[in-house]
């Protein structure tokens, strides 16, 4: 027979398995989430530079997405959270941007793009320094969920509109889609803060309406436009 010990011993080696676990799977899932962030957009930026279009993508959508990143990695840098926990937040803010800045390029508005992310530089820079107070920092956080819900539902009404995806990534949005559903689990177990958790749930709520739709006009192409004699 065991001695009272040694089951005392096994009961508390068991309880602890659990929790190191759920540990070790939120590590694991957070830095794979970073490592996939490196490549994750890339998707979309190869497809708008080779088409040399950015046909079907929403500019306001993806400034607005372009917010809600920078809120989460300032709000996640002031607040000291592991970086396992935000970091693909940094390079998915660098792929958007310059998203951004070919969507205004393939418009005829190169200096406009080029002035936009001088500008954006410059307002992430004051975002970081101690010149901004945590209530706004908060409060940027907080802006997350509507900028992600309007940001979103531009990029649906668009696909809608135009009755495809026109030149929309499906891997980009895949990978997004399955990223934000992992981080509800990663942004409970590392951080505990219920705003950080709620974005990701909106976000992947969001997320689901895009891929869905590709899925929907899978086989519908983007009419060629004709060019001008």
């Amino acid at each position: 027979m065991e001695s009272l010990g040694s089951q005392k011993t096994k009961k508390f080696s068991c309880n602890l398995h659990v929790p190191c676990l759920k540990i070790l799977l939120s590590k694991g899932l957070g830095l794979g989430i970073v490592a996939g962030s490196l490549l994750v957009k890339l998707p979309q930026v190869f497809k708008i530079l080779r088409a040399k279009s950015a046909e079907g993508l929403s500019l306001q959508s993806v400034m607005l997405e372009l917010v809600a990143l920078t809120g989460t990695m300032v709000y996640s840098i002031t607040n000291n959270f592991p970086f396992s926990s935000w970091g693909e937040a940094l390079f998915l803010m660098l792929q958007t941007a310059t998203i951004c800045f070919l969507v205004l390029h393939y418009r005829g508005q190169t200096a406009k793009g080029v002035t936009f992310l001088v500008c954006y530089a410059l307002v992430l820079l004051v975002l970081l320094s101690p010149l901004t107070p945590l209530s706004v920092v908060t409060l940027l956080q907080a802006s997350n969920v509507p900028a992600v819900v309007g940001g979103r539902l531009l990029q649906a009404a668009t696909n809608y509109r135009n009755g495809h995806t026109g030149q929309l990534s499906a891997v980009t949005v895949f990978l997004l889609f399955g990223g934000s559903l992992a981080r509800i689990f990663t942004s409970v177990q590392e951080t505990g803060d219920p705003l950080m958790a709620g974005t990701f749930v909106v976000s992947s709520l969001c997320n689901g309406l895009i891929a869905s739709q590709l899925i929907y006009y899978w086989n519908v192409k983007a009419p060629i436009k004709k060019k001008k004699q």
